[in-house]
């Protein structure tokens, strides 16, 4: 509460053991079936809604469009998702914002290919310093990759379902087949 959300390179957000693993991160904003046209559009609104939540500095919106225009982020996953986002000096609070799409959008693949993929999910990691980026985008690549928990996300009605749902999918990690979100604590490894 009373802590700067900006932490010393040494000291770990949240009480977390720095050497244990990636800090965790809150979800930020959270919109179910975002309804836009095309990436472009994703990413203004959720920068948008980012601004408004006082998250990042006036200078993301810009700096989070043209970081993916050169460094797209389309991930060829069982189910295609987007991790957008800028470098750590336009954060001002760490954590999550994460979208379902209405619509499959298409962004440029990771690794420049040049070929696009149909994002149903938007992940966007708002990271403060650059080892966290780095660890943090590692853990959320192993999440993405659980096609049940990637689906369980896509199957929210409304934000507060999301929000739920991606809360204890965050938490407990990946979910074995069977388990319901409430398990997830006990059952995920």
């Amino acid at each position: 509460m009373s802590s700067d959300p900006r932490p010393h390179d040494d000291a770990a957000p949240d009480g977390q053991d720095g050497a244990s693993g990636p800090p965790s991160l809150e979800l930020s904003v959270v919109v179910a079936q975002l309804d836009v046209v095309d990436a472009e559009d994703v990413l203004r609104s959720l920068a948008g809604r980012l601004l408004d939540a006082g998250a990042v500095t006036v200078d993301f919106p810009e700096a989070l469009r043209e970081r993916e225009r050169r460094y797209p982020t389309g991930l060829p996953t069982s189910v295609p998702t987007a991790i957008p986002h800028a470098d750590p000096e336009h954060v001002v609070l760490p954590g999550l914002a994460i979208a379902t799409l209405a619509q499959p959008v298409a962004f440029g693949e990771m690794g420049g290919s040049g070929s696009t993929v149909d994002a149903r999910l938007v992940v966007m990691p708002l990271l403060t310093d650059a080892r966290a980026h780095l660890a943090a985008l590692r853990r959320l690549m192993g999440l993405l990759r659980d096609e049940e928990a990637v689906e369980d996300l896509l199957a929210a009605t409304d934000d507060d379902d999301l929000r739920a749902r991606a809360a204890a999918r965050l938490a407990g990690g990946t979910v074995e087949h069977g388990s319901s979100i409430d398990e997830a604590g006990e059952d995920g490894a």
